[in-house]
C-alpha cells in the first residue's frame, strides 16, 4: 500500500515527465530544485554531470563531442514563461563571446534574458575564433567549433527546447571575437540565421590588425583582446585570464602571409569579403561598435568598411558607431567592454523581437 505521500510524489513526477520537465524529483533535499528542461542526447553531443541551476530559467548543461576536445558548457536563459505555456514555440538567439571569456559572460548583458526569446550561449572556446582549425593536433586538441556550433548544437537546442526551428526567428550574435564569429556564422549558413548582430567584432581579416589580434590568441600574448573582452570587467580594467595553451601561430587558419596564396583560409573566413558579405542578402545586420581605445579604434574601421561593402551589393543593414558612448549609456566610453556591449544589446533586443513579432505574423 504506497503512503499518501509517495503517490502525491509519484504524480508530480508524471506531470514533470508530461511537461518534459525535471529537476523537482529524487531525494528530499532536492524538492525545492528549481525545474529545468530535459535534455536528451544527440547530433554527435552527449551531456555529461548535473546541471548547474541557477534558476528553472537560467542554467548551463555541460556536454562533450568528438569534434571539440574537452567537455563544453552551454548556457541557457529561458523566458519567464517558458513551463507555464507548454503550447508555446519560442524564437532563438545564439550569443558568442569574446576571446579569453565563457558562457558566463552573457549575464553581463540583461538584456539577453528576455522573456520574448530563448537565449543560448555555447563555449566558443578562449580562442576557437569560431572556425574549423587547420591543425588538429596542437595542445588544444580538436578544435572544429564552427562544426560543433552549427551541425550539433543548434539542431540540439530544437531538439531538446521548444524553439521557432526556422531561420526568421534564429539569431547569432557575438562580441569582440564572437562578433567576428557571428557574422561568420550567417555567412556560412544563410538558412540557419534570419539575423545577425556584430559587436565590436574583428570582421575585417584583411586587417594587419584583426590578424595580429588572432595571432596573439594563439601564442597567448597578454595585452590582447581579452583583456577586456568578458564580463570580469565591464569598463576595461579587469585582468586578463589568457588564451589557454600556447599553439602553433598558423593553428587555426594557416599562415597569415599574403605571399602565393599562403593566407587563402583567412580570405576564405574574412566576414568583410565581398563574396561572403553578398551571402546576407535576405539577413538582417546589424553593426555596433565604439571608436576609443586600441582596440574599439580598429572595430570601428572594420565596421565602417563592411557596412560600405554591404551598401555597395544593395544588402540593408544598420551601424551604431557610438563613439565615444556618450549617444549610448553613461556608462560606456567607447571602448572595447561590457559597459558598452550591454547598452548595445538593451538597443538591439527589442528590435530583434520586433523583427521575430513580425515574423510570426507573416
Amino acid at each position: 500500500m504506497r503512503s499518501p505521500l509517495r503517490r502525491r510524489l509519484g504524480t508530480a513526477a508524471a506531470l514533470l515527465a508530461a511537461l518534459g520537465l525535471t529537476g523537482l524529483m529524487g531525494p528530499a533535499a532536492q524538492a525545492d530544485t528549481p525545474a529545468t528542461p530535459r535534455f536528451t542526447d544527440g547530433f554527435g553531443l552527449t551531456r555529461v554531470g548535473d546541471a548547474e541551476v541557477r534558476s528553472s530559467t537560467d542554467f548551463t548543461i555541460t556536454v562533450t563531442t568528438p569534434h571539440v576536445a574537452g567537455p563544453h558548457k552551454i548556457r541557457v536563459f529561458l523566458p519567464s514563461g517558458y513551463a507555464a505555456h507548454p503550447e508555446k514555440r519560442w524564437p532563438v538567439t545564439y550569443f558568442l563571446h569574446g576571446g579569453g571569456g565563457s558562457v558566463d559572460d552573457a549575464a553581463a548583458a540583461p538584456a539577453l534574458r528576455s522573456d520574448k526569446m530563448i537565449t543560448v550561449v555555447p563555449d566558443g572556446g578562449l580562442k576557437g575564433w569560431y572556425a574549423n582549425w587547420l591543425m588538429q593536433n596542437t595542445a588544444a586538441g580538436k578544435a572544429d567549433w564552427q562544426t560543433f556550433h552549427l551541425e550539433q548544437v543548434v539542431p540540439f537546442i530544437d531538439a531538446n527546447l521548444r524553439t521557432v526551428p526556422d531561420r526568421a526567428h534564429r539569431a547569432v550574435t557575438g562580441v569582440s571575437m564572437g562578433g567576428s564569429g557571428a557574422l561568420h556564422y550567417a555567412q556560412a549558413r544563410p538558412d540557419l540565421f534570419g539575423h545577425t548582430a556584430s559587436l565590436s567584432g574583428g570582421i575585417d581579416f584583411a586587417m594587419a590588425e584583426v590578424r595580429a589580434a588572432v595571432l596573439a590568441t594563439e601564442l597567448n600574448l597578454a595585452g590582447a583582446w581579452c583583456a577586456v573582452s568578458s564580463s570580469s570587467s565591464t569598463s576595461g580594467s579587469g585582468t586578463c585570464t589568457g588564451y589557454g595553451p600556447y599553439v602553433d601561430s598558423d593553428a587555426i587558419f594557416g599562415s597569415p602571409y599574403p605571399v602565393f596564396g599562403a593566407d587563402r583560409l583567412w580570405n576564405a573566413y574574412d566576414p568583410a569579403a565581398p563574396a561572403n558579405l553578398s551571402k546576407l542578402a535576405h539577413t538582417e545586420v546589424t553593426l555596433y561598435t565604439g571608436d576609443r581605445g586600441v582596440i574599439d579604434a580598429n572595430t570601428a574601421r572594420a565596421a565602417a568598411t563592411v557596412k560600405a561593402r554591404l551598401d555597395r551589393l544593395g544588402i540593408p543593414s544598420r551601424l551604431v558607431d557610438y563613439a565615444d558612448g556618450a549617444s549610448l549609456s553613461p556608462r560606456c566610453d567607447g571602448g572595447h567592454n561590457y559597459g558598452c556591449w550591454a547598452a548595445a544589446f538593451a538597443d538591439y533586443v527589442p528590435r530583434l523581437e520586433a523583427a521575430f513579432a513580425a515574423a510570426a505574423t507573416n
